[in-house]
């Protein structure tokens, strides 16, 4: 009765995790390039009570949450015809670094670069790419995507991530030198670290050394859309289903923990 309550107790506890999970997959159903999560459970240690026989006589003393995993397939894309919106098709990361000028103007500083798959970049007034947060999108020589806007009218971005600018003067489209947009697919997306804003951080379960390769090629394996925004991959379907049952989980559970209560009152009656 004792590990009944117990295991009743981990139940709670888990399928409590579980909601908490779901409910922040539900809050961020809007949220350009957000990633939905899910949980993993395991079962705890089993107290063997018995070893005659065959087979071994144990039981088991609840659950526990054993990771919550990442889901980063693509979410749907969404047309806005705004230029400076990016989607990436296929896998991959845009780079991002600190809105701090120091860091890319002076080597001596220290400079954080983070991932991110939110697309809706804006220009500032130096002709900068920007997340929404002031962090600046960066091409492959881990430098700023600047367009000179006293050379340049108006720039547009290929599928391979490179700026094209309008020429004032010979009214010519031509490339920016280095100004083509670095993209990063770490060996396992599913070990990255939220930070918050729709950023990740590269840590040693994502990749070799946990570092960012601003030298990856990928070519004809993902392509930059502009004018398009990559939703979030929470469906709602699915989420209220996982709340069902997450729910009716932690019911059950605490129904376990009343019943193993009301026998124990029986217990103690019995004396009087």
């Amino acid at each position: 009765m004792i590990r009944s309550m117990y295991s009743g107790v981990s139940g709670m506890k888990g399928f409590q995790t579980k909601l908490d999970v779901i409910g922040n997959n539900i809050a961020n159903v809007n949220t350009v390039g957000f990633k939905k999560s899910s949980v993993v459970f395991q079962d705890m240690l089993s107290q063997t009570v018995s070893s005659v026989g065959v087979n071994p006589a144990q039981v088991g003393l609840g659950s526990s949450a054993a990771s919550i995993q990442q889901n980063h397939n693509p979410g749907s894309g969404m047309m806005t015809g705004v230029g400076t919106d990016l989607a990436i098709m296929g896998e991959g990361f845009f780079i991002v670094g600190d809105p701090l000028t120091d860091a890319f103007d002076n080597p001596t500083v220290n400079q954080s670069y983070y991932l991110t798959r939110t697309g809706n970049f804006v220009v500032d007034e130096f002709g900068s790419l920007r997340t929404s947060q002031g962090h600046y999108l960066l091409n492959k020589n881990q430098e700023k995507i600047r367009i000179n806007p006293e050379e340049y009218s108006s720039f547009a971005i290929k599928d391979d991530g490179q700026v094209y600018g309008m020429n004032k003067n010979t009214g010519n489209e031509e490339a920016l030198a280095g100004q083509q947009i670095a993209i990063f697919a770490p060996a396992n997306p599913a070990g990255l670290r939220k930070v918050g804003g729709s950023l990740y951080e590269m840590t040693t379960a994502a990749g070799p050394n946990g570092t960012i390769n601003f030298g990856v090629e990928e070519e004809n394996v993902s392509k930059i859309q502009s004018g398009m925004l990559e939703m979030s991959n929470v469906e709602l379907t699915e989420e209220f289903t996982e709340m069902i049952i997450a729910q009716r989980g932690f019911q059950a559970n605490s129904k376990m923990i009343t019943t193993s209560d009301e026998i124990l009152q029986e217990l103690v009656n019995l004396k009087r």
